[in-house]
């Protein structure tokens, strides 16, 4: 088993991968946003240093999404004059952590992978394999391309690679001690801008934020995957709305008359015109609709309809989302929760007791450490 593991290298997982679309690190964040718009369902922009004279990219120093964007338009600075926000620098809203992306041989092994995650790798960028037609003359003149490989890719692998480790994964996860207790959370009714900072630690983990009612039950969830799937005309509503009416106007039917009403006229009363015009703008949710209709569940009817229930008792507004967050139990299975996150295209579940009180949550980071422990390590 171990032999086979270590026999991969991670070019394996690049089959079918689109290239990655590269943006120099001196564009504008507008440059950015018309780059998502090109290239829909990209949830990521890898970011390069300066091009060569001959147009070569060369190297990756970090990825952008809709939410860093989202969270840049949402600082005080950039709340009156949201036009000028979009003129600068993509610098400004790079991560600087120089270990969320990391760079790839072809020939890297899979377990080299895995290990860099650990790390703390959220992304790992990998050359493709180059044709073998063509002279060596004009192999060499082939321009590189790259593309992503993420913690999902990886997961994948190890979950149809699943009989090798099938003792482990009958085990409940609160058994493997891999529930992490640090979680991201907000009360339903704070205002969504005081979780930016809480936002911008998920973006990092590829995790979410809690959302909580008064007894710290979990109600919903602020969703990275869902953030992604909007655009800057989300911006406004974040700068207005309680987190709770948040979740309600990123519900996958598209935001309600009533809130996108009370966006507006907040806006009006703090006289931020550049946000109105921005919330305005004929932007397209069409993405979002799809991407939600698809992922919107938890493991269980029975739990969806509690959750639900929850929610309504929690929303002082009435809005309650269409979206629930996905969730499992402390002796759930780990082949059960990596069931349930790859189904759903998220790397994390949220781990809940009976009464719907948050324990904490599982991500594929905790995950893949169960399956490295014990693969050995050849030198």
């Amino acid at each position: 088993m171990a032999v086979q593991l270590l026999s991969h290298e991670v070019s394996d997982l690049c089959l079918g991968k689109p290239p990655l679309r590269p943006l120099p690190v001196s564009s504008t964040v507008a440059d950015a946003l018309s780059l998502f718009r090109r290239s829909a369902g990209n949830p990521s922009i890898s970011v390069w240093s300066a091009t060569s004279a001959a147009g070569e990219i060369s190297r990756c120093v970090g990825k952008i999404s809709i939410v860093d964007v989202l969270c840049f338009l949402c600082r005080e600075d950039n709340l009156s004059q949201p036009s000028i926000g979009l003129q600068s620098p993509l610098s400004l809203i790079l991560n600087k952590s120089s270990n969320l992306v990391k760079q790839l041989e072809t020939n890297s092994s899979l377990l080299e992978a895995v290990d860099c995650i650990l790390e703390g790798a959220q992304s790992l960028i990998v050359s493709k394999r180059s044709r073998n037609s063509g002279t060596p003359k004009q192999k060499l003149l082939q321009k590189r391309q790259y593309c992503w490989i993420t913690q999902e890719d990886v997961m994948r692998f190890f979950f149809n690679s699943i009989n090798h480790f099938s003792a482990t994964a009958s085990h409940s996860i609160q058994s493997l001690n891999i529930i992490e207790d640090g979680i991201l959370a907000v009360h339903y009714d704070e205002p969504a801008l005081s979780a930016l900072s809480a936002i911008n630690t998920a973006q990092n983990g590829h995790t979410a934020v809690a959302v909580l009612d008064d007894e710290g039950r979990l109600v919903g969830e602020i969703s990275l995957y869902t953030l992604a799937c909007c655009d800057e005309s989300l911006a406004p509503a974040v700068a207005t709305l309680s987190a709770g009416d948040l979740m309600a106007y990123i519900d996958y039917g598209g935001p309600h008359e009533d809130l996108v009403q009370l966006v507006k006229e907040r806006l009006e009363e703090r006289k931020l015109d550049g946000m109105v015009e921005l919330l305005e703008k004929d932007h397209t949710n069409s993405s979002l609709s799809s991407s939600l209709s698809s992922s919107a569940s938890s493991s269980s009817d029975d739990e969806r309809g509690s959750l639900k229930t929850l929610r309504r008792r929690a929303s002082s507004g009435g809005f309650v989302s269409g979206t629930e967050p996905i969730v499992c139990h402390p002796g759930s299975s780990l082949v059960a929760v990596m069931m349930q996150a790859l189904a759903h295209r998220l790397s994390y579940v949220w781990v809940i007791e009976q009464d719907y009180s948050l324990v904490g949550m599982v991500t594929f980071a905790g995950m893949l450490k169960v399956f490295r422990d014990r693969v050995p390590s050849f030198s």
